[in-house]
């Protein structure tokens, strides 16, 4: 369905905004793929339908909307869609549904049954005292100086840059500007570029990484990415994942190590700390890379949490 066109301008803004919310929260890209394309499937039945409003959306609507899908084919297999298929698109009308609710919108008077709140997702924020605690576990992370330094050097990027993953998987040598005091960020989301600052602690940190740890991880073959892999490729994300869980594990802080801690975790932390510090919100959602306020003030209902 990644073909279908919208045409409602509400209906864009409310599927880009939903697809932003999801990101915020740190789901799985394939995740990110998957909910948004099956509210869009839904968006596009309601423009067929001439309905142009959530308002008008009712219990009876998403009955003929469900009995729509089962009729509707298989386009890849063929046949009709499957059972897991059908729940997939109920599971995305409740998370869809758990958006409106989170930004205070009344208009969705549907009745779908929610999951139990111990199923819904959690959002991990760590403290500026566990941050400080990871990074100076960076110092014996690793045997290899050259592990502990890219250690060092990728809690940068993620908590100090806050950097999504696939920007910072995407980064080359030349993206880092020390003499601007900036990163440049060409694989932004939805391709957008921007310039993220960095100050003099972390360009040292990242100083250190290229110029000292990097040639030795560089030496199988000649590539411009930032991050490198022991066998000298890009290093993906699962791998900096692997080498975050490592250093979390070494901190042997039980309460740190309990939380479910992801390289997105990092994301929502610095820009957790930013709003206690009474950061101006604009320039917090500038700084993530957001496209719109919306999508950065789902983080003042995080901190009100803490």
């Amino acid at each position: 369905m990644k073909q279908l066109k919208l045409q409602n301008t509400s209906y864009k803004v409310l599927l880009q905004s939903f697809t932003e919310w999801l990101d915020i929260l740190g789901y799985a890209e394939s995740t990110l793929y998957n909910l948004p394309n099956h509210i869009k499937e839904f968006f596009y039945w309601l423009e067929k339908k001439n309905i142009n409003t959530l308002e008008n959306i009712h219990t009876e609507t998403i009955k003929d909307y469900y009995q729509h899908l089962q009729l509707r084919p298989n386009e890849t297999r063929g046949g009709s869609l499957s059972k897991a298929y059908l729940n997939k698109h109920q599971q995305a009308l409740k998370k869809f549904r758990e958006y409106l609710q989170k930004h205070n919108y009344k208009g969705f008077r549907i009745h779908l049954k929610t999951e139990k709140d111990s199923n819904q997702k959690q959002v991990d924020i760590l403290t500026q005292e566990e941050i400080k605690e990871l990074f100076t576990t960076t110092n014996y992370s690793h045997q290899r100086d050259s592990f502990k330094l890219r250690d060092k050097a990728l809690l940068v990027l993620f908590y100090s840059c806050g950097l999504r993953r696939n920007e910072v998987v995407h980064l080359d040598v030349s993206d880092v500007l020390f003499d601007k005091e900036r990163i440049y960020v060409r694989k932004g989301k939805n391709y957008k570029e921007r310039f993220v600052p960095i100050n003099n602690y972390n360009s040292r940190i990242l100083e250190d990484y290229i110029f000292e740890a990097r040639p030795e991880l560089n030496i199988y073959n000649s590539t411009e990415a930032l991050f490198i892999s022991q066998q000298g490729k890009r290093m993906q994300g699962q791998s900096m994942l692997n080498r975050l869980k490592e250093v979390i594990k070494k901190t042997e802080n039980k309460e740190l190590q309990e939380k479910q801690i992801t390289l997105h975790s990092l994301r929502h932390s610095i820009a957790t700390h930013l709003l206690q510090q009474e950061i101006h919100i604009e320039i917090i959602s500038k700084f993530l890379g957001h496209s719109s306020l919306e999508s950065t003030q789902i983080y003042t209902h995080l901190v009100k949490q803490l």
